[in-house]
């Protein structure tokens, strides 16, 4: 049975370690809180850090992992890279994952590659805080912190040292970035996920990001869909997000992102996190979409085929004979696999021989398991629809 690595055990985490073992692969888990409820639903537990690098590495090859995943979760996104790298499993380069994660070097990555970047500057935790030449309004993030914790927008300096202090009570590098806040051209910011296959974007999950100004106005409460942007905005975001992609060198799974649009139609790439959202965001747009997103993240850290194959085939309901139409009978056999019927004749009504598509006496819509099963019913299907014709 092949193993599987997974960090992080919380609520949310524990939809892709069932998943992965309905795959039937063995689930390995790993989270550093003696109470995460993952463990109770994995086939083993290691009490660990998912930071510690070297710790899970040590892990990884004493179980021989065939794949590692770090399900909704930035800090250990670039521990699965890192893993991934050493073992030669499936991934993403190390070095791309750490440059996504880390706020300040994917600035510095926007800036070097041409992409839209706000004002932004650096801070340790020992540096003096000058921030002459940037515009308020301002926002003071930890560098290396996701879910907008120890996020702070300010409008002025009057509180800008509290803001500083907060940022670095998140950071677990003792980083911060100060940067100019941009100010986006529509109802909501631009969030959601977008799924990766070969280095192409294959899944557009972008949705509006709600927020209540009654509580943080910077963490999101909920996500809707569709996309409240013109098409002309839309557009310029894929292109954006493709480019993004592609030069930072990230090849498959899912990406967290976050981007507004200004009024003059310029993209700007606030976040882009190397995993998939958290809220339950794979699952919203496993609605939307009618796909398994988790499914096709672990299929992709397995390295096995990332979109689940659906195999689905219509039929025309026909006689080899004119008459007049009585009745259809439906073997048990494949009634399961139909999901819509579409009976053009009634009782009585006058049938001619299949010549032409207008001769159809109606259409069913198939769903199947698997392309066996399909080429089965197929194969036999004359004897599976018994259409009464006198």
């Amino acid at each position: 049975m092949k193993k599987i690595l997974l960090l992080g055990g919380s609520a949310q985490q524990i939809v892709a370690i069932e998943t992965a073992k309905r795959l039937g692969y063995y689930t390995i888990l790993c989270d550093y809180l003696p109470d995460n409820p993952g463990q109770i639903h994995s086939d083993k537990f290691y009490l660990e850090s998912t930071t510690d690098k070297e710790k899970i590495l040590e892990i990884a090859r004493q179980e021989k992992i065939d794949g590692i995943v770090a399900y909704a979760s930035d800090p250990a996104a670039p521990t699965a890279a890192f893993i991934a790298e050493k073992l030669g499993l499936p991934g993403n380069p190390y070095e791309t994952v750490e440059t996504l994660c880390n706020k300040n070097k994917f600035r510095d990555f926007l800036k070097n590659n041409g992409f839209n970047t706000p004002h932004t500057k650096a801070f340790d935790i020992n540096d003096d805080l000058d921030i002459k030449g940037m515009s308020f309004p301002i926002i003071v993030k930890p560098s290396d912190s996701s879910g907008s914790k120890g996020v702070t927008v300010l409008k002025n300096a009057d509180q800008l040292q509290e803001a500083v202090e907060f940022a670095f009570s998140f950071s677990r590098s003792k980083k911060i970035i100060i940067e100019e806040f941009i100010e986006k051209n529509h109802p909501y910011l631009v969030g959601g996920d977008i799924f990766v296959i070969d280095g192409k974007i294959t899944l557009w999950g972008l949705l509006n990001c709600h927020r209540d100004n009654t509580v943080n106005p910077l963490v999101p409460v909920g996500k809707s869909y569709p996309l409240d942007l013109s098409s002309m905005d839309e557009q310029v975001a894929k292109e954006t997000l493709q480019r993004m992609v592609t030069l930072s060198g990230f090849r498959n799974g899912a990406m967290n992102i976050e981007l507004v649009i200004d009024k003059n139609h310029k993209c700007w790439l606030i976040d882009i996190g190397p995993r998939n959202g958290g809220n339950m965001i794979p699952d919203l747009l496993g609605y939307i979409f009618d796909i398994d997103i988790v499914e096709m993240t672990i299929r992709s850290a397995m390295g096995e085929q990332i979109i689940p194959e659906k195999y689905y085939a219509t039929y025309n309901l026909h006689s080899n004979h004119n008459g007049y139409f009585q009745s259809i009978e439906f073997a048990q056999r494949i009634e399961p696999y139909i999901i819509r019927k579409e009976i053009y004749k009634k009782s009585g009504d006058k049938v001619r021989f299949f010549n032409n598509a207008s001769d159809a006496i109606g259409i069913i819509f198939m769903k199947f398991p698997d392309k066996k099963t399909m080429d089965d019913i197929f194969t036999n299907i004359h004897d599976l629809i018994n259409i009464n014709v006198y």
